[in-house]
C-alpha cells in the first residue's frame, strides 16, 4: 500500500479514509483482494479504530466487503456499480459544465487550461498517478467554478467505482483522447455554448464504455 503524507490537522479517521480511497482507485489494493484492519494501522501508524470507521464508511458505497472475524475485502469491480456511478456523474457534471458556460471567468479558463498543458506533459511520458490527479483536479475546477464544491466532495465516494475503471483505461490505453476531451470542454466554455459542453461532458464520461471489451481482456481477474 501506498501511504500519503498526512495533512495538517487532518483527524487519524481522515487520513485513513483518504490514503484507503487513494489505494483503491490507484489499484495498489486490487479487486479481489484482501486487507487486515491491523495491518492497515500498522501501516498508517494508527490505532484500529479510525482504520475501522474507515473502512465502514467505504463499506457503505460497496467498495469494501467487511467480513466479521476475517479479513476485508476489495470487491472485484462490478459494471453495475459503475454504471451507478457514471450515471451520477453524468447527471452532476453536464448541469456544472452547462453553468460554467455562464459563470467561468477568463482566470478560471487559465486555471483549466493550465491544468490541460499539465496533462499533455504527463501524457507523453505516460505518468499514470500524475495524469489520474490532474484528471481529478480539472473535475474538481469545473465544479468550484459553479460554486458547487460540496457537491463534488459529496460524490467522491461512489464515484470509486468508476475511477478504479478510468485508473485501468489510463494504465492500459496510452491515448490523448482524455486530454483533448478537456481542451474540447474548456473551448466550448469559453465559447459559453452550454449545449456543446453538455453533449463533450457526456462523451468524456461515456468514454470507459469504449473500453469495455478491451479492459476485460486485459484483466479479467479484476472483474466480477
Amino acid at each position: 500500500m501506498k501511504l500519503l503524507e498526512r495533512l495538517p490537522r487532518e483527524s487519524g479517521g481522515e487520513y485513513a479514509l483518504r490514503t484507503i480511497k487513494e489505494n483503491i482507485i490507484s489499484l495498489e489494493l486490487a479487486p479481489g483482494s484482501q486487507i487486515s484492519e491491523n495491518e492497515l494501522a500498522a501501516e498508517m501508524g494508527l490505532s484500529r479504530t479510525p482504520v475501522r470507521e474507515a473502512l465502514m464508511e467505504l463499506s457503505k458505497v460497496k467498495i469494501v466487503d467487511i467480513q466479521p472475524q476475517k479479513k476485508s475485502t476489495i470487491p472485484l469491480i462490478d459494471y453495475d456499480m459503475v454504471e451507478e456511478s457514471r450515471f451520477m456523474r453524468d447527471l452532476l457534471e453536464c448541469a456544472v459544465a452547462e453553468l460554467d458556460c455562464d459563470m467561468a471567468s477568463p482566470a478560471d479558463l487559465e486555471r483549466l487550461s493550465e491544468n490541460i498543458r499539465l496533462q499533455s506533459l504527463y501524457l507523453d511520458d505516460f505518468y499514470t498517478s500524475q495524469l489520474m490527479a490532474l484528471d481529478n483536479q480539472f473535475h474538481g475546477m469545473l465544479f468550484d467554478i459553479a460554486k458547487k464544491s460540496q457537491v463534488y466532495a459529496l460524490i467522491q465516494n461512489i464515484s470509486i467505482h468508476f475511477d478504479r475503471v478510468r485508473t485501468l483505461a489510463l494504465s492500459s490505453v496510452k491515448s490523448g483522447k482524455i486530454v483533448q476531451d478537456h481542451v474540447d470542454l474548456v473551448d466550448a466554455i469559453r465559447r459559453k455554448d452550454p449545449k456543446a459542453a453538455r453533449e463533450l461532458m457526456v462523451l468524456h464520461l461515456n468514454r470507459y464504455d469504449l473500453d469495455a471489451a478491451a479492459l476485460r481482456a486485459a484483466y479479467p481477474q479484476y472483474f466480477k
